[in-house]
């Protein structure tokens, strides 16, 4: 059943908010016509995409996250957003003419968060680029099969997820192997982008509309080849990353076995909720295992709170995380950094200030 679709309104706020009214409601037909009428009235196509769009997929994000959306519910507002960004892009005022060179948009692998993504190849392609938009969840060896069949001028690379960092690391330096830069974007690399450097990419950008700049802005410098990951980050040497990523599910089994003995309301839960545990065990494994990878314990202190925030939106008892974590801690008594990354995550859901809930920090 669509909502009541007025005369649609001209300014980015308005639009945003009647935008919002109809994926809320899992309304495409009043979404799609919202934005083309919106063309047919002359707003600007970028001002639609980054100014209306992407604030309104943000908003589900951050209404998932305090539980006012269910994953079924954000799930139907992400497509309907992809669909409005489709009936964008066919319309008469989003066509231009490619002139500026070729570049390759994707998402790392793993990664299916692909709004973001297209997003940047859409701007892109209304400032006159030829884009490849590669979509979600791209292996690193089908991207470079395409980096070497196409030769683009650069690589535009998103990652929401800061659990794909290791493999992004690795899509990076795949990429400037064969010579071709790489520039990055999206929460899995930091505020302010603070591990793009630390992994070795050619420019970072916080959103689509400064990527479409900066790579607008300058060209990227052609990088030179024989790089290794590990010259960006030597502290692997102490192999601990590698043990957490190959032990993690005998560790998330320890843990499981570990809460039925010693937490015991553990034992009245019933399949669903072994399920969902195992699940959030299984997450801090993984973000254990990628701050190890970047050697950050903010990363993991930062989820850790994160994920105590989620469970209280969603009315679950956090105090299942300390043990948790103190069961890991026992695991793994022979690492010294991730004993002290899990003594600073127990630390941190210890402190006196509620944890905050972010859509940004979606894992």
């Amino acid at each position: 059943m669509s909502t009541e679709l007025r005369a649609a309104p001209r300014h980015p706020a308005e639009l945003e908010t009647a935008l919002w009214e109809a994926v809320f409601a899992g309304d495409e037909y009043t979404a799609t016509t919202l934005v083309q009428r919106a063309l047919d009235d002359g707003v600007d196509p970028e001002s639609v995409l980054l100014d209306v769009i992407a604030p309104v997929q943000f908003k589900v994000g951050e209404e998932w996250a305090a539980n006012r959306m269910t994953v079924a519910q954000e799930h139907a507002a992400t497509a309907i957003n992809d669909r409005a960004v489709a009936a964008l892009s066919l319309h008469p005022a989003a066509r231009t003419t490619a002139g500026r060179g070729r570049i390759t948009v994707a998402c790392v692998d793993g990664e299916w968060h692909a709004l973001p993504a297209r997003l940047l190849a859409e701007v892109l392609r209304l400032r006159g680029w030829h884009v490849d938009y590669l979509g979600a969840q791209v292996p690193v060896p089908h991207l470079i099969a395409h980096l070497h069949r196409t030769g683009p001028e650069l690589v535009a690379l998103s990652s929401s997820l800061a659990t794909r960092l290791p493999t992004a690391h690795a899509t990076i330096t795949a990429c400037q192997a064969v010579g071709v830069p790489v520039v990055v974007g999206g929460a899995a690399f930091g505020p302010g982008g603070r591990y793009a450097e630390l992994l070795g990419a050619d420019a970072w950008a916080a959103d689509a509309r400064s990527a479409a700049d900066r790579i607008q802005r300058a060209p990227l410098d052609r990088p030179e080849p024989g790089h290794q990951p590990i010259d960006d980050l030597p502290h692997l040497d102490d192999q601990e990353y590698t043990m957490v990523t190959r032990t993690r599910t005998s560790l998330v089994r320890a843990v499981m076995n570990g809460l039925d003995q010693s937490f015991p309301a553990m034992r009245q839960y019933s399949d669903l909720q072994r399920e969902r545990t195992a699940e959030d065990v299984a997450h801090i494994v993984d973000f254990l295992a990628t701050a190890l990878y970047l050697d950050d314990a903010d990363l993991f202190t930062g989820f850790i709170a994160w994920t105590a925030g989620i469970l209280t939106a969603r009315g679950v008892p956090a105090h299942s995380l300390p043990p948790a974590l103190g069961l890991l801690a026992g695991e793994l008594k022979d690492f010294p950094r991730a004993t002290r990354l899990l003594r600073l995550g127990s630390a941190r859901l210890a402190a006196p200030s509620a944890p905050s809930v972010s859509a940004r920090n979606h894992p």
